[in-house]
């Protein structure tokens, strides 16, 4: 029985190319937290956005209730991993360092039995839809122009998204404008989606909501905050658009709550728990009826929306998406509106390119 000999951890913070925010944050670097397991002469990578205060946990706290133990056993480890982490709380970081050692032993297990993630999770679809994802308020809008003109004419993904919302719904009428520019821009057959990031409160959602329709818009994402279901419910009411949250769940019971107030619940594989926690929570959303939809971390992510009965889509998120091809040789390519994860490649299919994104790196434990 081949048994885990090692789990480190590293973070790199990659700076923005250029000033980026949404309706209620700005930032100008972008952490991920790459955890890497070691058994059999194989290696599992997995990864989180988040803070580098992930790697203490992942080393120290994680790390002791899987080193030694099956490697082939990955939901044992989960339910070790969980139980180990009890009066930590689940919420937050301790779920993304929890994540990112999940997929790190799937892709290690994968690679032991020489098979993708995607194959070894039960592979239910070819492929998965996916949609491009940024159109950050900081940008000008020749910026957001190019961007939405990128992604629908010259890379043929035929769903995008934009944040509004911006400065808490302060700046609605340069939301609405932005609104107007996309759809010129991309024409009137691609679907067209907005993430408010929680910035209006639920009155001012409504009376965008209706705008919103005049332009197709198909999805409005956190309309109000996330936490605020009765919001979230009355404007789902008030409009024929879907509206979507959940990537702030971090355990089962959050979208168990969620589950009846969305058109489709979000799902972040990288926090919610990893591919573990993600087939569960795939399970609450059909029993609900509801589809489910990737949010960020688009190559891990299309490993799990594959295997998933109950998936939409995926979100090819911008600022993810030149961190995952600048990190890892392997990734996948978004041209076209769908992604597949090879079949051929044992794991996720990803190697880390560790000596060219060296100089990202601020903090590591157990890693060699």
């Amino acid at each position: 029985m081949t048994e885990v000999e090692r789990v480190g951890a590293r973070a790199y913070r990659v700076p923005t190319p250029g000033p980026a925010a949404d309706g209620t944050l700005a930032w100008d670097g972008t952490t991920i937290v790459v955890v890497r397991v070691q058994a059999g002469g194989a290696v599992g990578l997995g990864w989180t956005y988040a803070d580098a205060a992930c790697v203490p946990l992942v080393a120290r706290t994680l790390a002791p209730v899987v080193v030694g133990r099956p490697a082939l056993d990955v939901p044992a480890r989960w339910a070790d991993m969980r139980r180990q982490i009890r009066n930590l709380g689940r919420p937050g970081l301790v779920s993304c360092a929890l994540s990112a050692v999940d997929i790190a032993l799937w892709d290690l297990a994968a690679r032991l039995v020489g098979v993708p993630v995607a194959t070894l999770l039960g592979r239910v679809h070819p492929s998965v839809a996916l949609y491009g994802s940024g159109g950050f308020t900081s940008q000008s809008e020749a910026e957001l122009s190019d961007q939405l003109d990128t992604w629908v004419h010259k890379r043929r993904i035929p769903r995008v998204k934009i944040k509004i919302g911006e400065s808490w719904g302060s700046a609605q009428t340069r939301d609405l404008a932005r609104v107007r520019t996309a759809r010129a821009v991309i024409g009137p057959e691609a679907e067209l989606y907005v993430d408010a990031n929680g910035g209006y409160p639920v009155g001012q959602a409504r009376r965008v909501a209706h705008r919103l329709a005049e332009h197709d818009v198909r999805w409005f994402e956190e309309p109000v905050s996330s936490d605020d279901l009765a919001g979230l419910a009355t404007v789902r009411a008030a409009t024929a658009i879907d509206v979507t949250a959940g990537e702030y769940g971090y355990d089962l019971p959050y979208f168990a709550r969620m589950a009846p107030f969305v058109d489709c619940l979000q799902v972040d594989v990288t926090r919610c728990g990893g591919f573990t926690e993600w087939r569960r929570v795939a399970a609450v959303a059909a029993a609900a009826n509801l589809d489910v939809s990737a949010h960020c971390a688009p190559n891990v992510s299309a490993h799990a929306a594959v295997a998933t009965q109950n998936v939409r889509h995926l979100e090819w998120f911008a600022d993810h998406d030149r961190i995952e091809e600048e990190f890892f040789d392997g990734v996948l390519d978004p041209a076209g509106g769908s992604v597949t994860p090879a079949r051929d490649a044992p794991g996720l299919g990803f190697t880390l390119k560790e000596q060219d994104v060296e100089e990202y790196a601020v903090s590591g434990e157990g890693w060699s």
